[in-house]
């Protein structure tokens, strides 16, 4: 029986891209210098959104790119590197199959003055499985049977099945922040206002004011002990933008010194053309795909004419009929690809799991075999297929990319498609509470690894919460991340995507690349882009 101290090697380095830093933008602090730190204050500016800074509450990118800034992690991955090293740490090891144990640096505080010990560490996964919120990460924490304070500076964390290859990947995941048990409350989600108030931060960063999902500031915590070292700005200013437009005109005014997340294809295609500003292509592990809610689709489990054949010849016919390169190249101008799996390409064990079975056979669409399919089903067309998407999350060219999904499912004569758009803070709400029978979601993953793109999604607790749940697939899900030899390990992967693919409670679509846009005055960006799957405020310099 074989564990290690050290993860299993990632089979991409850094071809995950986890846009961990919401990056915004505000028009003040231009430049100048601040205390300890070179260069001048950054400003950043993005249309994406926080639903909460509370880690517990929250699993999307947005949010994640707050708490990535302002809370510790035991492991975490140095810039320049996608490899998972201790953080707040000393050392972090197997210290028997089951059982993982990190050793924490002394004298760690939060920024409030509260000692940071095993005793937070404990109450911070407790909580997260306690509270198991619907838009949380605690999916991801499906193999930890618990976690003991074995003294204020030796944390054990007990895994339910044995030589876990993910966990220490995981401790860098949105599941991992390590919050102040004396400000976060132990079983609901703690308000923003009361986590910023209370200063329950220990991070590169503190909050020093915080307007949700308008204006935020940070500032360098001088006190940070961890794996990334000081900061290297002491101030970011952070705004938040409804319209990529007004983003773009920032970039181009020079009001903004970085933008990420999102400017439309088009608009960054104009942009390198502008010598005032840098265009930085990282590689991408982001994907794009359609959820179909498998109670409230036509033929869901839970409708008047429920039928699993028929539910699942509809999901069947939309991934027959919708045309993935004809999206690609007239929404997103080749910054997408298509994708036949739920493995990117690039990662160890990607597949094409869906291009043999669905469509021509080669990728392109094929409307006369949907046609015959969903006849052989017994389903009467057109369907109505009612569809939701979101703008201010997933960038602004979701909604041609929708409109264009409508117009190729109307087309084929087999649907009729109700399109509708909706906030992303509502929307992330509606989508847990059974509201959308099919809508859109995006994943940036949380490291780079096969795992990420299968536990979160397919094992039946997970966080797509579409009623989806197979016994066989769950079982292969939990042997592939205890599986230690790597190629039996990717044979099992391959074998997941094969199984999710006939039964497609997800529909992938595209596969994409990571792009930020900054001031040619500013360093960093390039490194972070193409070297860790974690955009941080941290690592850029204005100078």
């Amino acid at each position: 029986m074989a564990f290690s101290s050290t993860p299993r090697a990632r089979g991409l380095s850094a071809a995950a891209v986890v846009a961990v830093a919401a990056l915004a933008m505000t028009g003040c602090s231009a430049g100048g210098t601040t205390g300890g730190t070179t260069g001048g204050a950054i400003t950043i500016g993005t249309t994406d959104k926080i639903t909460t800074l509370d880690p517990a509450g929250s699993y999307d990118n947005g949010s994640f790119a707050v708490q990535n800034q302002v809370f510790p992690f035991l492991m975490n991955t140095p810039y320049g590197s996608p490899d998972v090293q201790p953080d707040i740490a000393t050392k972090a090891e197997f210290t028997a199959p089951t059982e993982y144990t990190v050793t924490l640096k002394k004298g760690l505080k939060f920024a409030n003055g509260n000692d940071l010990t095993s005793s937070d560490v404990k109450f911070s996964f407790d909580r997260q499985l306690k509270i198991a919120d619907d838009n949380g990460p605690s999916s991801l924490l499906y193999n930890l049977d618990s976690t003991e304070a074995k003294n204020p500076t030796t944390v054990v964390f007990r895994l339910k099945a044995a030589d876990d290859q993910i966990f220490p990947q995981i401790l860098t995941s949105p599941a991992g922040p390590i919050v102040d048990e004396e400000s976060f409350s132990a079983t609901a989600i703690t308000p923003d206002n009361d986590i910023v108030k209370a200063k329950a931060f220990a991070g590169q960063y503190v909050l020093t004011s915080y307007d949700f999902n308008n204006l935020l500031s940070y500032k360098a915590n001088k006190d940070y002990q961890g794996l990334l070292g000081a900061a290297k700005t002491d101030v970011v200013n952070v705004k938040y933008y409804s319209d990529s437009s007004n983003l773009k005109l920032d970039v181009q005014e020079g009001n903004i010194d970085v933008a990420f997340r999102s400017l439309s294809a088009t608009d960054i295609d104009d942009l390198r053309g502008n010598k005032k500003v840098k265009v930085v292509d990282g590689p991408g592990g982001e994907i794009r795909y359609i959820v179909f809610n498998f109670d409230t689709q036509p033929y869901g489990a839970k409708t008047p004419e429920a039928d699993p054949a028929k539910a699942l010849a509809v999901r069947a016919a939309v991934a027959d009929v919708v045309d993935r390169a004809e999206i690609a190249d007239q929404v997103y101008k080749g910054t997408y690809t298509p994708l036949y799996s739920y493995v990117p390409d690039g990662l160890t064990g990607a597949t094409e799991s869906l291009k043999g079975l669905y469509g021509d056979g080669s990728g392109k669409p094929d409307v006369a075999k949907a046609k015959a399919s969903l006849a052989a089903a017994g389903v009467t067309t057109p369907i109505t297929l009612n569809l939701q998407y979101n703008t201010d999350h997933y960038g602004p060219g979701s909604s041609d990319e929708y409109a264009l999904i409508k117009d190729q499912l109307d087309a084929s004569g087999l649907f009729t498609v109700n399109l509708q758009s909706t906030e992303y803070v509502q929307y992330v709400k509606d989508r847990t509470a059974d509201v959308y029978p099919a809508y859109q979601l995006g994943w940036f993953p949380d490291y780079s690894d096969a795992d990420n793109y299968l536990t979160p999604f397919f094992l039946t607790e997970n966080f797509i919460k579409n009623h989806y749940s197979d016994p066989e697939v769950n079982d292969l899900i939990l042997k592939q991340a205890v599986t230690v030899d790597p190629t039996a390990r990717t044979a099992v992967i391959k074998e997941i995507q094969d199984k999710v693919a006939a039964q497609l409670p997800t529909v992938p679509l595209l596969q994409g690349a990571q792009v930020a846009v900054t001031g040619t005055n500013v360093t960093g960006t390039q490194t972070t882009l193409d070297a860790s799957f974690k955009f941080r405020y941290a690592a850029l310099a204005k100078g």
